[in-house]
C-alpha cells in the first residue's frame, strides 16, 4: 500500500501520517517527487484503516496489486540513479561496461581497459570472480581509473568479490538464488541483476525486491535474452522488456546484446535498438583478439568493432536526451 499526499500537504501533515502508520507496527518509506510525496507502507496493509485517507493532506490510499513494493514505480515515482563510486546508472546518463568474458592476463585487461575507455566506456567487465584472479583483479584496479564489474556465482565469494570490484553482477542462472542475492545485499555494492532465461519481468522485479528489502537499494536490472523457439541467436533479446521495466519500476535497466546474440554481426544493431528503447546503458563483451579468446569468441567484439558500436549508438543516445558520462570519444 502507498499513501499519496496532496501537493499542498505540509511537513506536519506528512509526519503525522508517517507517525500514525508506524504506531500500527508498520514500516514506512518516504518518496518525494517534484509535486507530491508518497508514503510507502511495508508490512501487513490490512492494519491500515481506510479512515487514514481522512488525515489532513492525504490525497488517496493505493493498494498495490504487484508483489514487489520497493522496486515499484508507484512506490517511488522519481527514477533511481545508482552511483558506483562516481559512475552513475540511470536517468539522463548512458553507461557502458565492456571487457572480456574472462581475465586471461593483467596485460590483456590493461590493453582492453585503455581501448574501451578511449571509445567511451566507464566500466571494465572482468568476467566471473574466482579466488585465482584476486591478485590480478587488485593490480588491474590499481592500474586503471575504470570501475570494475565482476559476476558472482558462489555465495561464499560475494564478500571477497565486493572488496575488489565496484559493481557485482548476478547472472541469469542465479536470478532466484536467494543466498547469493542476500550476500549481495549485505555488501551494499551496486548490483546488476540479470533476468533469467525463462523469467518474466515481474519475476525479475521480485528478485530485485529481495535485494532491496535486505538493505541494498543499489540495484541495476539487466535484460540479456530469454529462451524462445528461435535458434538464430543463443537467446532472444527481449527489448520490449526495457519500456515494460521503465513503466513498472524506478530502477535503471541496462542491456547485454553480446550474450543474447552470440554473433558479433548482430551486436551493433541490437545495441542501437537498446538505446532507442530507452536503456540506461550496455554491457558488451570485448577482447583484444576474439579468435584467441578462451571462451565466447563468437560474441566478442574486437577494439575496432567496439569503437564502431559506440560511434553508432551516440546519436541515438543524444536523441533520447541522454549523454555518456565520458563525453566524446577520446
Amino acid at each position: 500500500m502507498i499513501i499519496v499526499m496532496k501537493p499542498t500537504a505540509t511537513e506536519e501533515n506528512i509526519n503525522a501520517v508517517k507517525e500514525y502508520v508506524e504506531s500500527l507496527g508498520l514500516s514506512t518509506h518516504l518518496s518525494r517527487g517534484k509535486s507530491i510525496t508518497i508514503i510507502g507502507i511495508i508490512g501487513d496493509r490490512r492494519k491500515v484503516p481506510d479512515t487514514t485517507r481522512l488525515f489532513p493532506g492525504v490525497d488517496k490510499l493505493v493498494h498495490l496489486t504487484e508483489s514487489y513494493k520497493l522496486a515499484n514505480k508507484k512506490f517511488k515515482t522519481e527514477p533511481t540513479v545508482v552511483d558506483a563510486d562516481g559512475i552513475k546508472f540511470g536517468n539522463k546518463t548512458f553507461t557502458v561496461a565492456a571487457g572480456p568474458c574472462r581475465i586471461e592476463s593483467v596485460e590483456q585487461m590493461l590493453e582492453t581497459a585503455k581501448a574501451v575507455k578511449d571509445a567511451g566506456a566507464d566500466v571494465l567487465r572482468c568476467g566471473v570472480f574466482v579466488p585465482e584472479i584476486s591478485e590480478a583483479l587488485s593490480e588491474i584496479k590499481k592500474s586503471t581509473d575504470l570501475k570494475l564489474i565482476v559476476e558472482v556465482k558462489r555465495e561464499s565469494l560475494v564478500k571477497k568479490a565486493a572488496e575488489l570490484a565496484d559493481i557485482l553482477l548476478v547472472g541469469p542462472a542465479n536470478m532466484e538464488n536467494y543466498g547469493i542475492l542476500k550476500e549481495c545485499a549485505k555488501t551494499k555494492k551496486p548490483t546488476v541483476l540479470c533476468r533469467g532465461l525463462a523469467a518474466t519481468v515481474d519475476e525479475l522485479l521480485i528478485s530485485a525486491e529481495f535485494i532491496m528489502s535486505e538493505g541494498n537499494p543499489n540495484v541495476i536490472l539487466c535484460e540479456r535474452g530469454i529462451r524462445t523457439y528461435e535458434t538464430s541467436t543463443r537467446n532472444t533479446l527481449d527489448l520490449s522488456a526495457v519500456p515494460v521495466i521503465r513503466a513498472k519500476s524506478h530502477l535503471p535497466v541496462v542491456v547485454d546484446p553480446s550474450h543474447s546474440a552470440y554473433v558479433v554481426e548482430y551486436i551493433k544493431p541490437l545495441s542501437k535498438a537498446a538505446a532507442a528503447a530507452g536503456a540506461d546503458g550496455l554491457i558488451l563483451e570485448v577482447h583484444p583478439t576474439p579468435a584467441c579468446s578462451v571462451t565466447n569468441s563468437s560474441q566478442a567484439l574486437n577494439f575496432k568493432d567496439f569503437c564502431d558500436v559506440m560511434t553508432s549508438v551516440r546519436p541515438i543516445v543524444a536523441l533520447e536526451g541522454r549523454s555518456f558520462q565520458s563525453g566524446d570519444i577520446r
